[in-house]
Parts: C-alpha cells; sequence; structure tokens
C-alpha cells in the first residue's frame, strides 16, 4: 500500500523563489471527502489528469493511490467536482536534500502560499528553510479538501509559532 508522510507550512516571503527548479498549473476538485476517504481529481498544467484516493489522516501519513485518466475524463471529474476546486500554481524548490513544493494559490485563495515536503518516514529530520514559517501540518484548514469547500484564506500569521 502506498503511503504518503508529509508536513506543511505556511510560506513567509519569496526567497524561495530564486531556487525553484520548475512549476506546474494544477486544478483540483474534490469529489468527496469524509472520515474515512477523500477522492481527488487533478489537471496538471492542462495536459494530463490523476485520480487520487486518500484515507484517513494518521498524524502525518496516510494511504494514497493515484492513477492516471485520460485527460477528457479528467476534465469531466473536474466539472463534476464544482464547486469544489482548488487552483494553485505548484513550485519545486530543492533545500536539505528534499524536494518542497512550494503552493502559490490562485482564485478565491489567493494570496494563500504554502509548502509542503514529503519524507520516507514520519521521524524524519528535516532541514526547515528560512522562508518556512508557521507549521500547519495538523491543521484541518490548510487541507486542500478543507480550502475546496471554504473561499478565502484562512488566517494565520507565517512568521507565528
Amino acid at each position: 500500500m502506498a503511503i504518503e508522510i508529509e508536513r506543511k507550512f505556511l510560506v513567509k516571503g519569496d526567497d524561495w523563489r530564486a531556487s525553484s527548479t520548475g512549476s506546474a498549473a494544477l486544478r483540483q476538485g474534490y469529489l468527496s471527502t469524509s472520515a474515512k476517504a477523500t477522492v481527488r481529481i487533478r489537471i496538471l498544467d492542462d495536459s494530463r489528469a490523476v485520480l487520487t484516493l486518500k484515507g484517513p489522516t494518521d498524524g502525518i501519513s496516510r494511504a494514497e493511490f493515484e492513477y492516471e485518466v485520460p485527460l477528457d475524463e479528467g476534465r469531466a471529474l473536474l466539472e463534476m467536482s464544482r464547486p469544489n476546486v482548488v487552483e494553485k500554481r505548484r513550485y519545486l524548490v530543492p533545500h536539505g536534500g528534499l524536494t518542497w513544493e512550494v503552493d502559490v494559490f490562485e482564485g478565491a485563495h489567493a494570496g494563500l502560499v504554502m509548502a509542503e515536503v514529503e519524507l520516507a518516514s514520519a521521524d524524519q529530520s528535516v532541514d526547515l528553510p528560512a522562508w518556512a514559517g508557521t507549521e500547519v501540518s495538523h491543521d484541518d484548514r490548510y487541507a486542500n479538501a478543507s480550502l475546496s469547500r471554504n473561499p478565502g484564506v484562512p488566517a494565520l500569521d507565517p512568521d507565528a509559532a
């Protein structure tokens, strides 16, 4: 079984941009969100579609299954998920031997910038970049599925903590 282990942080400033190695436009819609499972469709750069199923969160870990689907079917699934859609540009930023994903949100969540890093184990040591602000790994308001249901940016100072 595939397991996703990740930590999430609000981002302070834009010093991370100088280290970015690429980006992609993401539109993702949530077809179902419950305590048992989340079902998401993601369109990347309007060129490929990925269906993702995620299990319940246990700390910073959860089961995750991803399947590429034909783009036209992905677009249809995205339409089915409206209004629960999140739009963002994802930047890849190497730091401390890991690849960080910095998401700059657009649309209803414009102004929100978050970074996440996937880990091999929940207790893996992470060298935090200077631009990593408040950790929000355990704050459900910052889960993309929650954002899809709640327009606007949750209020929390990225420099706090």
